[in-house]
C-alpha cells in the first residue's frame, strides 16, 4: 500500500435479541429450542387468514428494560408495521416489526478498551419485532423450513457507526451479551441462534489529500464473536483492496449485503441492498398502537440492576483488582454476587478473587457448570480466605482445600486439619529445623553468605530444604525472617 494511502473502517452493528419469554411475540406458541420441526407453530405465527395477533407484554418489559439500561429515550407511543418480504422461511411473507415509530431512540453504551479505558457507543434504536423461521440444507438437492422458531420475540438493537477496529465491534458484542443476561431478559447463547450479528462496515480513505468512503457491506447473520471479529477483518482489507483497484466510492456504487463463509474465511456478495421503501412498510392493520405510561416505565426502571461494566470498573477503583480478573468476576451476575457475598466478611477481596478465578471457576468449567452449581458456601471461601491471610495455610494449600470443600462441602478448617496442612508458624519450633538445615548444607550457606550470582539461588535452596523437612508446613515468611537474621 502506497504511504500516501491512509484509511479508518468505521463499523456499525445491528444486534438480534431472542428474549426469554415463554410464548412467541403474538401468540402463545411455546419458545422452546430443540423440539421436532414445526412442532410448535399455530394459525397465527403461519399466518393463516382470518387470526389476529395479540401482543407479549412480557417480550414489551424486557425490551423496554433493556432500553432503559442503554440510556435510550422511551417512546410514549409506538405501533407496529408490516415488512414485506418473500422467503421460504417467512410464512406470511410479511414480517411483524416496527419501522418509524420505534420503541426507543437515542442511547449509548460505554465498552471496555485497553487499559481500563472505555468508549461510548451511540445506540440508534431498540425496537421489537418476530423471528423468522429456519432454512435447513440437507446433503440433496432439496431444502426444508422449520417454523418453530417464526414468531419468537426479538429484540433489535442499532448502534451508530462509532466503531474503528475489530476489537471494538467484538467488546460491544460481549458487553451487550454481559449485559442482556445480567438483565435476565435473554439467555442469549449463539449456539442456540439466541444471539446475532450484522456488522455494516465501510472505510474512510485519504488519498493524494482526497477524503473518499467506500460503500457500505453488512455482513448477515453471524452467531459468534470470533466470526464478527473475523468477517469486519476480511471486509477492511476486501474493501481497500477493492477501492485500490477499482476506485469505487459510496457514490459511484451501491450498498450490498454479504454472507459469511466460515469454512474459506471470506464474505460473499448476496444482493445489492434494499433501501426501506422496497419493503413497503405500512401499519399492521390487526395490532393496536401501544401507549407506555409513566408508571409503568418507573415500575420497570426499578428493576434495573447495576449493569456489567459499571460494576467492573466500581471492582478495579473499590477492590484494586486488575481490569482483567474483574472482567472474569463480572462475565455472569451470579459469580459477581457470590464473590461480593464472600467479602462481605471483611476478608480481602484480591484473595477472595483468586480462590474463585484459579480453583472455583477452573472446577466450574471442568464439571460443566456454574461457579455457584459447584455447592460452594461463600462463607466457607470468605473463611479459607482468612486463614491464608492469617498464615494459617499457605496458598497453595488454600487451593487443595479449596478443590476438597467443592467435594465434600466441609468447612476449611475442619479440612486443614484433616489433610494434615495447617502451616507452622512458631518461630522458636521453625529455628530448629533452620538450624539443622544450615549445618547440613554448608557449601549453600557460604554462597548466601558470599552475596555472588548464586546467593539468591542459595537462599531459595536453604528454604526448599526447610519445607521439605516440615512436609510442607513450614510458613515461608517466617521461615524467610529466621534466614535473612541468621545469614544477612
Amino acid at each position: 500500500m502506497s504511504s500516501e494511502v491512509q484509511y479508518k473502517v468505521v463499523v456499525g452493528l445491528e444486534i438480534h435479541v431472542h428474549l426469554s419469554t415463554k410464548s412467541k411475540m403474538f401468540c402463545s406458541c411455546a419458545v422452546e429450542f430443540g423440539q421436532r420441526p414445526n412442532s410448535r407453530v399455530c394459525p397465527v405465527c403461519l399466518g393463516m387468514p382470518g387470526v389476529l395477533p395479540v401482543m407479549n407484554k412480557q417480550a414489551l418489559e424486557y425490551a423496554v428494560l433493556v432500553a432503559l439500561a442503554l440510556n435510550c429515550e422511551i417512546a410514549g407511543f409506538t405501533k407496529w408495521d408490516r415488512k414485506s418480504y418473500y422467503y421460504p422461511d417467512l410464512p406470511k411473507n410479511y414480517q411483524i416489526s416496527q419501522y418509524d415509530l420505534p420503541l426507543s431512540t437515542n442511547g449509548f453504551i460505554e465498552i471496555p478498551l485497553e487499559k481500563g479505558q472505555t468508549k461510548r457507543i451511540g445506540i440508534i434504536r431498540v425496537h421489537l419485532e418476530e423471528d423468522a423461521g429456519k432454512n435447513l440444507h440437507p446433503a440433496g438437492n432439496y431444502s426444508q423450513v422449520d417454523l418453530n422458531r417464526a414468531g419468537t420475540p426479538l429484540m433489535e438493537i442499532v448502534t451508530e457507526p462509532d466503531m474503528n477496529s475489530s476489537a471494538q465491534v467484538r467488546a460491544l458484542a460481549v458487553e451487550l451479551q454481559r449485559m442482556v443476561r445480567y438483565l435476565g431478559v435473554s439467555e442469549a447463547d449463539m449456539q442456540k441462534g439466541q444471539m446475532r450479528f450484522e456488522p455494516n462496515v465501510n472505510l474512510i480513505i485519504t488519498k493524494d489529500g482526497a477524503e473518499y468512503k467506500t460503500p457500505i457491506a453488512e455482513i448477515k447473520n453471524l452467531n459468534s464473536f470470533r466470526a464478527l471479529e473475523k468477517s469486519v477483518d476480511y471486509e477492511t482489507q476486501r474493501q481497500l483492496d477493492e477501492f485500490l483497484q477499482t476506485g469505487i466510492t459510496m457514490e459511484t456504487g451501491s450498498k450490498s449485503t454479504r454472507g459469511w463463509d466460515d469454512q474459506r474465511q471470506v464474505t460473499v456478495l448476496q444482493r445489492e441492498k434494499e433501501e426501506a421503501h422496497d419493503y413497503r412498510y405500512f401499519p399492521d392493520p390487526d395490532l393496536v398502537p401501544v401507549e407506555l405510561k409513566e408508571q409503568w416505565l418507573d415500575d420497570i426502571r426499578a428493576g434495573l440492576c447495576e449493569l456489567p461494566i459499571k460494576k467492573q470498573m466500581r471492582y478495579v477503583d473499590q477492590y484494586k483488582l486488575s481490569d482483567y480478573d474483574a472482567g472474569v468476576l463480572t462475565a455472569d451476575r451470579s459469580n459477581a454476587e457470590f464473590f461480593e457475598q464472600a467479602i462481605g466478611a471483611g476478608v480481602d477481596p484480591k484473595r477472595v478473587c483468586n480462590l474463585i478465578t484459579q480453583v472455583g471457576l477452573k472446577l466450574a468449567n471442568e464439571a460443566g457448570c456454574s461457579l455457584v452449581e459447584l455447592g460452594l458456601a461463600a462463607e466457607n471461601v470468605a473463611e479459607l480466605a482468612k486463614m491464608i491471610d492469617a498464615g494459617q495455610v499457605s496458598a497453595t494449600a488454600g487451593n487443595t482445600i479449596m478443590r476438597e470443600m467443592v467435594k465434600t462441602g466441609k468447612n476449611p478448617h475442619v479440612l486443614a486439619e484433616e489433610l494434615n496442612l495447617i502451616q507452622k508458624s512458631d518461630a522458636g519450633e521453625l529455628e530448629t529445623i533452620v538450624d539443622q538445615v544450615l549445618a547440613e548444607n554448608p557449601k549453600a550457606v557460604e554462597e548466601v553468605k558470599s552475596g555472588g550470582k548464586k546467593s539468591k539461588k542459595a537462599r531459595g535452596f536453604l528454604l526448599g530444604q526447610v519445607m521439605q523437612k516440615t512436609k510442607g508446613q513450614a510458613n515461608p515468611k517466617v521461615v524467610s525472617q529466621i534466614l535473612a537474621g541468621k545469614l544477612g
